[in-house]
């Protein structure tokens, strides 16, 4: 024993002094996953080396298995599998294996990354949707199906033109993935672009395993969450691999249906800007003197930071998710040499959510409130009172967003075993991703109406749920359908398509004599064509449609019939958060089907122009093509240190990209006063811009490991990657705001001559490997990354566009004719009586109840932001643990892993709105821990996934997601070797989602999630 922990700590002194000789830090990184990046068909040019063992679904390089022998099945075959994966990979690479065919541990894609080390999800409506791994966002991570760059889309949040690269991970089925590959360190032979992560999805070959195979699949899901009913949605799947005349030909089919029914109440609160307590703006405290001040319990000091609410409602929101997908491959081996392979790659995602709100919106008037003590001060409660004059509202809204998203991948691979260890691989991909609407009235649309009459309003802070209560004056029932006045509406119409055609031509040399293991080379062409589209159709009658006088609203509300309208009631929406069953809590309100009203409102007030198609032609209409040549050069190494077996690959990636941005943008021609602090720019026609840019890259790499003994390894790698920016920052064309307020407005322009983020990586890490199925790693890992994009801002007036009255600077301007009702009325005049003044004696100067500007009003100040490459940089570190544990023959085995993350740019909350800042956003610890249990043909999981609270916007304020952690539990039962059932449970702790700005007490948000549950059964043959 003596002898064999001498030995045993000989070697891993000698594998630890060898990488500090490499000039390598002392410390370690440990991560999973084999490097099968590129292997669109049987292609023997990847990194692993060749002769591991691998399990019933995982494949070897030339698509064939490497034993043909069923060593395990179900959870413990895919662990092992990404064991394999993980220990036979050079650099800092992680996997999660399909369990069989059409077989995934998760249904989810996004929900199955998580389980790995440093990755972490965003979620909307219940589902994982975006990934983050060790703090970059989704933007910083690239997707690649089966080594090849993904076109990718998302439609937006409906306020305007879509921008992201992002990848949607709820576009696909996981039952058509046979391993999700994450690539933490950079390699010359993978695809840039994931400053974070290069993400690849492997789907399965009929090569991977010849012969017949596959799987049906069908569940019916209830998610509990769902407002009133229950239904059950069914999911459907089924794949079918076949190999014949020798096994020289193979075919793959696959096919899935899922549907889905949810809901997710949210409570919602918009904040204005982050004010210091000496400043004096249009919306902040009032300042000590102001009779107003007595009303302001703890007011903050002069240099504390607090925000005041702008808006709050309850959403009640359903919604409706369907998603289909499709593969078929076909493998042809015409000769031992020659392998082609044709695959094609469908997906859609159809969602269709309905959205009722009760709303109320601050003019900050007569207002009271209570304060926590600073330097960052949150609410309590904050309170308004209007005059019987006022006629303030009550809002009830509805609107819906209805969206589509469809992919489509084709490719083409040949793949040629030449003599004397060459291997020759040509790859050429098409690939499109298209998001538009799926409603005539476009992707995101709302209808609002309104009870006029509201005396006071308050938020209350103090709870989980921000309590919204109200008072209307004596006479006004909220809760008389007669009394529901329609008011404004906006119908906007988004559109975003991505086009990538991709060739790759890739050589591999085995030399495996000496040094020299092998080379590759090879080069790639990418032709990235994006266009992204917006329009707005949006009727400012916010104080009623067809005028706001009593008259007019009584006759507006006429045309809306009571059985349109249904009670719906509020605390049983948010059970169980605090807050939700507060007295003062706002109990009901009536909900609506946005089609209907808008049917009658087209009818009466031709809202549409009458034709009941609400789509506008595009205003905004941009695209953006990127060209790139990439051309790389690889080695791999072994070698032998007094008898410690070690490999290095290094490599470098050259990159030469040409971006051309061409816009057409909206001429803006005038403005209009809506309301007291409401205004919309007019718009006449549009102008097309073109701008264009260029940039090259080197990117190196290099991977070293060595194994002091049979079942440690140390690796260390350095690389240099590189993450492109989003597609709005590279726009031309200047884009305003279409509303503004009384201090002026915003715009944008971009820069295509913008250059990537770039980041130097230096990954660390060290495995232990104790049995098959076991293992321990803990890692390090550093990140220094430059070229940040950040906004110079300047003020700019643009000739012709002017306001009623504007305010810059503290400098309040009034044109002629609004100083003139101001005169004549009193400086406290509402807007209604300056309104009716201008009406009555200025002809023209209101129009459907707005104040239209005219040539000798002040010039609306905007401010025009534009991205540059600032010289700012920043650095993250990170930890990650991990360990992987079968109990002996027992059936029971558990993963944990915990992941650290620390940036040197932090948001400081205790700067007012008006200090520039700079921040990493994402930056968060996670954590894992799964108990599972696999024997006798029953397998059950539980795996908690939990993410610590972390900063998701830095702009001018905060945004803040708050800690979240949820349970999921899975079991299936084998009825005999290919029949079993099974059941899971989603989000069974029922974790509620929820977010705040610079104090806890500035709740932006509180979503309400309920578990989701299955059942199911499987065939496989």
């Amino acid at each position: 024993m003596g002898g064999f922990s001498s030995r045993l700590a000989t070697r891993l002194a000698l594998g630890v002094s060898t990488l500090a000789l490499a000039g390598y830090p002392m410390m370690a990184v440990a991560q999973d996953a084999a490097s099968t990046m590129g292997n669109t068909g049987p292609s023997t040019t990847q990194d692993a080396p060749t002769g591991t063992a691998t399990t019933q679904s995982t494949a070897t390089a030339d698509g064939t298995d490497a034993s043909g022998d069923i060593v395990v099945t179900g959870i413990r075959a895919s662990l092992r599998s990404s064991i394999n994966l993980k220990r036979n990979a050079q650099g800092i690479v992680d996997a999660i294996s399909a369990e069989d065919i059409g077989k995934f541990p998760d249904t989810n894609l996004a929900e199955s990354l998580q389980r790995i080390t440093g990755v972490s999800i965003d979620r909307s409506n219940g589902e994982g949707q975006f990934v983050t791994v060790r703090g970059f966002g989704p933007e910083y991570n690239l997707v690649t199906l089966n080594g090849r760059q993904l076109a990718t889309s998302t439609i937006g949040d409906g306020n305007s033109a879509p921008v992201s690269r992002s990848f949607d991970f709820a576009n696909l089925a996981s039952e058509g993935v046979a391993a999700l590959e994450v690539y933490k360190s950079g390699r010359a032979s993978v695809p840039s672009g994931g400053i974070g992560s290069t993400i690849n999805i492997r789907t399965p070959r009929p090569f991977d395993k010849p012969g017949m195979r596959g799987s049906l699949s069908a569940r019916g899901v209830v998610d509990t969450s769902q407002n009133g009913g229950k239904d059950v949605t069914p999911e459907v799947s089924g794949i079918f691999s076949d190999t014949f005349a020798d096994d020289r030909i193979g075919v793959l089919i696959l096919g899935s249906f899922q549907e889905r029914r949810f809901s997710a109440n949210q409570a919602n609160v918009g904040f204005r800007d982050g004010y210091l307590g000496a400043e004096n703006n249009w919306g902040s405290l009032a300042q000590p003197g102001d009779p107003r001040a007595a009303n302001i319990a703890n007011r903050p000091g002069a240099t504390d930071v607090y925000q005041v609410p702008q808006n709050a409602g309850y959403d009640v929101v359903n919604g409706k998710r369907q998603r289909i997908n499709g593969q078929a491959v076909l493998q042809f081996k015409p000769t031992d040499t020659l392998t082609a392979t044709f695959d094609y790659t469908y997906s859609r995602n159809t969602v269709d959510i309905r959205d009722n709100s009760v709303g109320i919106w601050y003019n900050h008037n007569d207002t009271s409130s209570s304060w926590t003590n600073g330097p960052v001060a949150g609410p309590n409660f904050y309170t308004e009172r209007f005059g019987a004059g006022e006629t303030k509202d009550l809002a009830y809204s509805a609107s819906q967003t209805s969206a589509r998203s469809e992919n489509k991948a084709i490719g083409g691979n040949l793949t040629w075993k030449g003599p004397g260890g060459v291997t020759v691989v040509l790859d050429v991909n098409h690939s499109t991703a298209t998001s538009k609407p799926n409603s005539p009235y476009g992707n995101s649309n709302s209808v609002g109406t309104a009870v006029f009459g509201v005396q006071n309003q308050t938020i209350n802070f103090q709870n989980q749920l921000p309590v919204i209560s109200y008072n209307m004056y004596s006479g006004i029932d909220p809760l008389n359908a007669a009394n529901i006045v329609p008011t404004g509406n906006a119908f906007r119409n988004s559109y975003f398509r991505d086009e990538i055609n991709q060739i790759q031509l890739k050589g591999h040399y085995d030399h495996s004599h000496g040094f020299l293991e092998s080379l590759d080379w090879g080069v790639q062409y990418t032709d990235n064509k994006v266009r992204s589209a917006y329009s707005v159709l949006q009727n400012d009658t916010w104080g009623g449609t067809g005028g706001d006088s009593a008259a007019q609203r009584a006759a507006a509300a006429a045309l809306l019939p009571d059985s349109l309208f249904t009670l719906t009631s509020i605390p049983d929406k948010f059970s169980g958060i605090s807050g939700a069953n507060s007295a003062d809590i706002v109990k009901s309100f009536y909900t609506f089907d946005l089609p209907s009203v808008v049917k009658l409102l087209d009818q009466a007030y031709k809202i549409c122009g009458g034709a009941g198609q609400c789509l506008l032609p595009y205003t905004t209409d941009s695209r953006v093509r990127e060209k790139t040549i990439a051309p790389y050069f690889q080695f791999n190494g072994k070698f032998d240190v007094f008898s410690v077996p070690g490999h290095i690959i290094g490599g470098v990636r050259y990159e030469t990209t040409d971006v051309s941005a061409t816009a057409l943008v909206p001429n803006p021609s005038g403005a209009r006063q809506n309301s007291q602090n409401e205004f919309n720019i007019l718009i006449n026609g549009t102008t097309t811009t073109t701008y264009k840019g260029s940039y090259q890259n080197w990117l190196p790499s290099v991977d070293f490991d060595i194994e002091p003994t049979d079942t440690i390894k140390l690796r260390a790698s350095y690389s240099h990657t590189i993450t492109r920016a989003d597609y709005g920052s590279l726009q031309g064309g200047r884009r305003l705001d279409t509303l503004f307020r009384v201090g002026g407005g915003f715009g944008s322009v971009g820069n295509p001559n913008l250059i990537p983020y770039k980041s130097k990586n230096i990954d660390l890490s060290a495995e232990w490997y104790y049995t098959k199925e076991s293992y321990v790693s803990v890692g390090y890992f550093h990140k220094n990354v430059s070229n940040y994009i950040g906004n110079t801002v300047v003020n700019q007036t643009i000739p012709g566009i002017t306001s009623p009255t504007t305010t810059f600077n503290g400098v309040t301007q009034n044109g002629p004719r609004y100083q003139a009702a101001l005169n004549a009325l009193g400086a406290n005049a509402s807007f209604q009586q300056i309104r009716d003044y201008i009406g009555t004696n200025y002809p023209g100067g209101v129009v459907n109840g707005t104040i239209v500007a005219q040539a000798n009003d002040p010039l609306i100040n905007f401010v025009i932001t534009t991205p540059f490459n600032s010289a700012q940089t920043a650095s993250v570190d990170g930890f990650e643990f991990a360990i992987q544990h079968n109990f002996w023959n027992t059936g029971f085995g558990t993963i944990l892993n915990y992941t650290i993350v620390r940036g040197n740019q932090n948001y400081n909350n205790r700067l007012p709105s008006s200090a520039s800042q700079f921040a990493i956003t994402g930056l968060s610890d996670s954590a894992n821990a799964v108990l599972f249990y696999d024997k006798n043909g029953l397998q059950a999981r539980a795996a908690y996934n939990w993410r610590k609270g972390y900063l998701a916007g830095a702009g001018v304020n905060p945004t803040y997601i708050n800690t979240y952690g949820q349970l999921d539990v899975s079991a299936s039962y084998a009825i005999t070797k290919n029949i079993s059932v099974f059941v899971e449970g989603i989000n069974v702790n029922s974790e509620n989602r929820s977010g705040h700005l610079r104090s806890d007490r500035n709740v932006t948000f509180v979503t309400k999630q309920d578990p989701r549950y299955s059942a199911g059964a499987r065939i496989s043959f």
